[in-house]
């Protein structure tokens, strides 16, 4: 019988943190495990007679600290990223002059001493950050990317260091203080750009708390029917409570109307773009807004329960149980790390018992090995990519979440797509009207809905009014709101002019679909369709789309017929409409199980999907939320941009394999030569430094490379 845990760890603050964790948790038989690098939340599956407490002692022995029942949890991190941002500075400020030494003839900066006194403050931080990690990977035989950079570090420095006091004559020969400094502190650099990017994640869950109303107004009765409003916090109402939300309001919890009708604004639910009108019986969110009308609402759901909080927490296990980023460094972490001490070994016996060269000799021999296969090479092929593909996207507006966003976009074979703001502008427009022109004729029926919608504050009336503001204005004897159902005029010929929704003035079944009816003296007249225009670029992105070869998907909140019209006029492929932010996130689990997919959405409904999609896309013009749930933004607010994002990833996992291919080579030609003393330390260094340079001549190619239609 399994039993579900779930924790806070604090100091899990990366990718890395993540993935030893989880790696840890897999050992001691856990199941169904999450490590969650964004929340610090870790979850998992243990036999019931197997001790959770047992494994929570064998992560605080790697460094971290699970916080048990009854503790409280603190912002103490993990001591690999305290002050990260301070040690990256100190790193690169004493690493720069070491670097400048192979390009500048400055007599000072070849002086083995002052690279010994720049090397030894950023060696002693790397040992720091990245030693103790490190030593408990291995004491938990769960070696990761930091034993390969203690490994790669250490030789190179302590190599330089014999090379200074036993071959002092040709010492210059021996040193490799600079590559000892380099690869901490590129690694550092990475490091520190990836604890940013899972830093900036949890905004997203954050955004969605401060959405939750933070104040309610309780009506309280007494035995004899007075009424008192308390102003108390949301989290103080209970199911059953009644709640008053007046004009300007957000809905404090998700509840039924007992009393008064109103317009609701739930695009951040349903994605629907035209406010619903609600009445007493219906079903109200919390967090939508109440933009016209006066409720009284009896609090159904409430607490964790409610429909929000049902949000955050699918946001919160999006997040964590897409992947983190295992980069190749740690996948082959766990062969490539005895490999090279195995190889470096042998090299010590080979040469002193068979070759019979000096101890000395056969133990430099071997500080070469580990020398040559530092994962210099290998650590810069992937950032040295990622870093010009990144620039790239940038300028031509796109803003991409880290590497492993570009990786991924690679490997889409379908896009889902929201309608309301993403395919389409938001903003509302009148798409369609027809009229009887047995009773009026097209001027006048502009003239007369224009003229009553100016009387109206409603959103549909300020879009249509707005629309059409340079018609004739029609002037009226008397205006009024009918609540619930549209507006009434009397022009000054004693005509009763009613515009309003089918509801309430739409008789005949074949004149139905229309969101608003006109009628002249109780007799229809017209009607109009709402509906939010197409995004400019929308129908040519959704071409390139099916030219390149993927399945484009509209999974809307919106009503099916809007989804249906939008997605004929668009060309997409499957339309899934009606689907609340649940069913989204359970379709979108469907198409994942069948491919790589990219969601791209706008809305708070949205979140949930964003995360975990393969890739997340969200336009500059979003909410908070989807911007923050996104891998990437297209920061230009431009739909076309979204094939050139995905050809830009493509173009760059192409580079990342041809820097990997040259990384790779130099490190199998290099060790054994190294091995066999036929590889003088000069010389390797001028190898190394080759190898780097072309790797970053082949990443700045990706700079220049056409990657549009």
């Amino acid at each position: 019988m399994q039993k579900t845990h779930a924790t806070v760890v604090e100091g899990m603050t990366c990718g890395n943190c993540a993935l030893t964790i989880s790696k840890l948790l897999e050992k001691k038989g856990a199941t169904n495990i999450s490590a969650n690098a964004a929340s610090g939340d870790v979850s998992f599956s243990l036999p019931e007679a197997q001790e959770v407490d047992v494994i929570y002692d064998m992560i605080d022995d790697m460094g971290y600290h699970v916080v048990r029942e009854g503790d409280d949890a603190t912002t103490e991190e993990h001591t690999h990223h305290d002050y990260s941002t301070r040690y990256l500075i100190i790193c690169a400020v004493f690493t720069i002059p070491l670097l400048l030494h192979m390009f500048i003839s400055w007599h000072w900066l070849h002086n083995p001493y002052v690279q010994l006194a720049l090397s030894t403050p950023v060696y002693a931080i790397g040992m720091w950050v990245f030693g103790k990690s490190a030593l408990r990977s291995l004491q938990h035989r769960l070696p990761n990317m930091d034993v390969l950079i203690v490994l790669g570090a250490s030789a190179a420095y302590f190599y330089s260091i014999i090379g200074l006091v036993v071959y002092t004559d040709r010492a210059h020969d021996y040193l490799f203080f600079e590559t000892a400094a380099s690869i901490i502190t590129l690694v550092m650099l990475g490091n520190w750009l990836e604890h940013q990017t899972v830093k900036s994640t949890t905004v997203a869950i954050d955004a969605l708390v401060k959405l939750q109303p933070q104040h309610a107004r309780i009506i309280m009765t007494d035995s004899v029917g007075k009424e008192t409003i308390l102003d108390v916090e949301s989290k103080y109402v209970r199911a059953g409570d009644v709640v008053m939300v007046n004009h300007g309001d957000s809905v404090p919890v998700d509840g039924e109307i007992i009393y008064g009708e109103g317009q609701i604004d739930e695009h951040m639910i349903t994605g629907e773009s035209v406010p619903v009108r609600k009445m007493m019986g219906d079903a109200v969110v919390g967090g939508t807004l109440v933009v016209d009308g006066n409720i009284k609402v009896r609090a159904t759901t409430v607490g964790n329960s409610s429909v929000l909080s049902n949000i955050i927490r699918m946001v919160r296990e999006a997040q964590g149980t897409k992947p983190p980023l295992q980069k190749l460094a740690d996948k082959i972490s766990a062969i490539f790390v005895p490999a090279v001490a195995g190889i470096a070994l042998l090299t010590i016996i080979v040469n002193y018992f068979f070759l019979h060269h000096s101890f000395a000799e056969a133990m430099m021999r071997a500080i070469a090995v580990m020398v040559i296969s530092c994962p210099c090479a290998m650590g810069l092929a992937t950032p040295a990519a990622v870093a010009v593909g990144l620039g790239r996207a940038a300028r031509n507006g796109m803003l991409i979440k880290g590497g492993d966003t570009l990786e991924r976009l690679k490997t889409i074979r379908q896009i889902v797509f929201d309608k309301t703001g993403t395919l389409t502008t938001g903003k509302l427009q009148v798409d369609e009207f027809v009229f009887d022109n047995n009773i009026i004729n097209e001027a006048d029926f502009k003239s007369v809905v224009a003229s009553i919608e100016n009387h109206s504050s409603h959103p549909i009336a300020k879009s249509v009014s707005s629309q059409w503001k340079n018609e004739k204005q029609t002037a009226f004897a008397d205006v009024k709101e009918v609540k619930g159902k549209g507006m009434e005029a009397r022009d000054e010929q004693g005509n009763l002019w009613q515009l309003g929704s089918e509801k309430w003035l739409n008789k005949d079944a074949a004149k139905a679909g229309y969101d608003l009816y006109l009628c002249k003296n109780n007799q229809y007249a017209g009607a109009l369709r709402i509906t939010d225009a197409l995004r400019a670029d929308a129908v040519d992105t959704i071409n390139q789309l099916k030219k390149m070869g993927f399945k484009t998907i509209l999974l809307s909140g919106d009503k099916k017929e809007k989804c249906e019209r939008i997605a004929s006029q668009l060309g997409i492929d499957v339309v899934y409409a009606e689907h609340s932010p649940e069913m989204k996130q359970t379709k979108l689990d469907e198409l994942l199980a069948k491919a790589p997919t990219a969601m791209v959405g706008d809305g708070i409904n949205d979140a949930p999907a964003l995360a975990k999609a393969t890739v997340g896309i969200s336009l500059s013009e979003s909410t908070q939320i989807a911007i923050q749930s996104a891998n990437v933004i297209l920061s230009n607010n431009q739909l076309s941009t979204l094939p050139k994002a995905i050809r830009l990833g493509i173009y760059t996992d192409q580079t990342i394999k041809q820097n990997l291919f040259w990384a790779f080579l130099y490190n199998i030609v290099a060790i054994p030569v190294a091995a066999m003393g036929m590889l003088k330390p000069t010389y390797g260094a001028g190898i190394m430094a080759l190898s780097d340079v072309v790797l970053i001549i082949n990443s700045l190619r990706l700079g220049i490379r056409k990657i549009s239609d």
